[in-house]
């Protein structure tokens, strides 16, 4: 694994010089409001967005983004059923409430349908594709404590964390302002590509599923 490393260290240090001579380089940083859209998983959220950006062309390169969330809260109404046919009652119904958050990882190309990264007058259009990891943790509390040893209790309480990987798709618009700066806005929607299971989520298939509207700057080095 040592020598794995290794030998990767000492191929990007060979590589940066002509790497450096034919990539622009530009970082931006955002503010977000997400979008929870999964029925019994909506919520509102803000965000921040931190993305590198590598432009082999004035027209398409690579982004490589870092993204945090602030706090998403919802409820669902849940019923436990009982686990033997002599317990009464047969189920309860109780109320989960539920906090979310979660960071996320993505990487990609970037392609410029109107204008490019580097013009000083007009805008510009463009698209991102690419895929993403969620790393996302949710915390529960129940409306009415509920006795596991005779019920079946279809989301567990207490903080549980999740992983997804996901679809990442965009479309955004850009503003030179002056001086290298430039002014974007973007919608995205972060689709999961897997469902992995965790019982501290009440809906796990597609899940979740959400969508940005996002603003912010970028600064061309």
């Amino acid at each position: 694994m040592k020598k794995k490393l290794l030998i990767l260290l000492l191929s990007l240090n060979f590589l940066e010089p002509a790497f450096s001579q034919t990539a622009q380089f530009s970082l931006s940083t955002d503010v977000s409001v997400l979008r929870s859209f999964k029925k019994e998983q909506r919520f509102w959220a803000i965000g921040q967005t931190i993305t590198g950006h590598f432009n082999f062309t004035p027209k398409d390169g690579l982004y490589v983004w870092f993204a945090y969330y602030g706090n998403g809260k919802f409820s669902n109404q849940v019923a436990a059923p009982a686990k033997d046919t002599s317990t009464v009652p047969q189920q309860v119904v109780y109320t989960n409430n539920a906090i979310m958050r979660f960071r996320h990882f993505s990487t990609g190309w970037r392609h410029y349908l109107k204008g490019g990264s580097n013009i000083e007058q007009g805008w510009s259009l463009y698209g991102y594709a690419g895929f993403g990891i969620f790393f996302g943790q949710v915390e529960n509390t129940h409306s009415i404590p509920v006795d596991s040893a005779h019920y079946t209790i279809p989301v567990w309480k207490g903080k549980g964390n999740f992983k997804r990987l996901t679809l990442d798709l965009a479309l955004g618009y850009e503003l030179p302002v002056g001086g290298d700066i430039f002014f974007y806005m973007e919608g995205r929607v972060l689709v999961p590509t897997t469902d992995y299971p965790s019982n501290y989520l009440f809906i796990n298939e597609s899940a979740p599923l959400t969508g940005s509207v996002n603003g912010g700057m970028r600064i061309v080095f």
